[in-house]
């Protein structure tokens, strides 16, 4: 009765003579700890060999359920979670973190990666059942099996959107997506081509080929809004190229990948005198897809990027790709001095921090640049004078310290200094 009142339960063999209490126990009884969460409404049972391991768990979950990092059992197992998941994803129920529909392209990636990696190893465990150990445990086996560090990213991320919805829903009381060891990322696409080489690049393609590479090279749109492109969205008077659509390879003309993704992008006058010829020389206008095979069918990218190759290989040029080509674009925005705020726009991020983050390690000669204007602020040419001239030789001036110009306005002494000298 003593462990009744304390919320344990001694339960005996159905053979067991002591079982109602009738006579004396002839088996090994187990201890069930009931407790009541009041956040979920539901009760908690758990079953111990012994009475102490049964106080000590009650003690601890007790503590656990006061601090809310325990919830009661859920039958909801991970692939239940990840089946609808999907379902909610393609009927538009789900919508990601910013409030809009996933992708066509998003929900088949993560489709694919909980069907070939996620769901062979926890598919059949109930969400409140996998704790961070056990997902690093599959990292881990991912990585035995050969998986790159981006493949286990992508992996994951499937998982961590059923786990944040399942915290929100107070199925879970922790995200075990949190605080996980991964693999760096390392091998990102950074390839950068100087504008000279850009133009040779450009300049090696056939005629049919020149006004869509240009408008990757220098305009920085991805693929599939370069597959979306209509004659509608050039505006030549006002020299921008409007992004308002994109192509997804099964779902066909979509939106845009983000709110940020609809924008005006400047055009250069390289891509103004290509897509000028280009429309001359296809006849194209309005509706008509800009660089489509046909007015109305899109470009198919791996035929594209095959008569890319092979004019720039007889042309003993490297190749280089559509996506390398937009950053090959966000990095001459960037070269040319444009303001971070404006690329970022141009760029379709959402953020100038995601732009930051990306690119800005892309500067060319940033170093050399601020030291030179670092020394002309700080008199430059008298300090650069002085380093110059041999410390052997008579005719070495003193380096001359520029003087802050705070000091020098609120010193009165400076000044008599000055006149006397």
């Amino acid at each position: 009765m003593a462990a009744r009142a304390e919320g344990i339960d001694e339960r005996h063999a159905r053979s067991c003579k002591g079982r109602d209490d009738g006579g004396r126990c002839n088996c090994s009884p187990s201890f069930q700890v009931n407790l009541w969460d009041g956040r979920s409404q539901k009760r908690i049972r758990k079953t111990f060999r012994t009475l102490t391991e049964a106080k000590a768990w009650r003690q601890d979950a007790a503590v656990a359920l006061r601090a809310g990092t325990m919830r009661a059992p859920s039958p909801i197992t991970v692939c239940a979670a990840a089946v609808a998941l999907v379902a909610g994803m393609k009927d538009e129920a789900i919508l990601d973190r910013s409030g809009k529909p996933y992708k066509p392209s998003t929900c088949r990636g993560y489709e694919v990666s909980l069907n070939k990696h996620v769901l062979p190893q926890i598919g059949d465990q109930r969400l409140t059942d996998v704790h961070r150990r056990d997902l690093q445990t599959v990292v881990e086996r991912w990585r035995q099996r050969g998986l790159s560090a981006s493949s286990i990213a992508n992996a994951l991320d499937p998982v961590r959107v059923i786990f944040r919805r399942a915290l929100r829903d107070d199925i879970v009381a922790v995200d075990p997506t949190d605080g996980l060891e991964l693999p760096a990322v390392r091998g990102k696409r950074d390839r950068i081509e100087s504008t000279e080489v850009a133009h040779t690049l450009l300049a090696a393609l056939p005629d049919s080929q020149r006004a869509l590479w240009a408008t990757a090279l220098f305009a920085g749109l991805r693929r599939g809004e370069l597959r979306a492109l209509r004659w509608t969205a050039i505006d030549f008077d006002a020299g921008v190229i409007r992004v308002e659509r994109a192509w997804d390879a099964v779902e066909g003309e979509i939106d845009v990948k983000s709110e940020a993704g609809r924008r005006a992008v400047p055009m250069a006058l390289v891509v103004r005198r290509e897509l000028t010829a280009h429309k001359a020389r296809t006849g194209r206008d309005g509706e008509d897809l800009v660089f489509g095979r046909t007015p109305s069918g899109p470009f198919i990218p791996s035929t594209v990027r095959t008569h890319a190759n092979a004019a720039w290989k007889a042309a003993k040029l490297t190749p280089l790709t559509l996506h390398e080509a937009r950053h090959c674009a966000i990095s001459y925005f960037i070269a040319a001095g444009l303001d971070w705020k404006q690329i970022s726009t141009w760029a379709g991020h959402g953020d100038v921090r995601q732009t930051w983050n990306r690119y800005g390690h892309l500067v060319p000669g940033d170093e050399e640049q601020a030291a030179e204007r670092l020394s002309r602020y700080l008199g430059g040419p008298i300090v650069a004078q002085s380093v110059a001239q041999s410390p052997d030789s008579a005719e070495t001036p003193a380096v001359a310290r520029p003087i802050p110009y705070r000091y020098r306005d609120s010193n009165p002494g400076f000044r008599r200094e000055r006149a006397a000298s």
